[in-house]
């Protein structure tokens, strides 16, 4: 079981781990063993995730969902598949962190008049500035 939070809990039942042969250092063994860890997770069937995350979770990771509604992710950092399973899980509770809450809307303010005044004096004196460093044998 996958404990991201209090509300969102993905049973090992919905996620799918297979395994292939990684690519990368690792002598001799690299062609022997299936170390490179590949999780699928559909998102559409998931019970333990709120209606608003996968919303969300859609919404941001769109481009990493196939077709099917699935989530497919790979780790093939480490040399044995426990830590590459490891990372897999790690990586999709991240994602999951990352859309738990909906972002805070955005409340428009107004500049204040000083605020506006610095702004504006600064401007000229930048332009005064600029002017001073200019040669005496130019003119505008």
């Amino acid at each position: 079981m996958l404990r991201v939070s209090p509300k969102i809990n993905i049973t090992s039942d919905e996620i799918r781990l297979t395994f292939a042969r990684a690519s990368g250092p690792g002598g001799q063994n690299v062609n022997k063993v299936n170390s490179k860890a590949v999780l699928t997770w559909s998102l559409d069937a998931s019970r333990g995730v709120p209606d608003d995350v996968k919303r969300r979770f859609r919404q941001k990771f769109a481009g990493r969902i196939n077709q099917h509604g699935e989530l497919i992710l790979t780790s093939q950092r480490f040399r044995d598949q426990a830590r590459n399973i490891a990372d897999c899980l790690d990586k999709l509770r991240a994602m999951l962190v990352a859309v738990e809450h909906p972002p805070k809307r955005r409340i428009a303010t107004r500049q204040t008049k000083s605020s506006k005044l610095r702004r504006l004096a600064n401007k000229k004196h930048q332009s005064v500035q600029k002017h001073l460093r200019r040669g005496p044998g130019t003119s505008d």
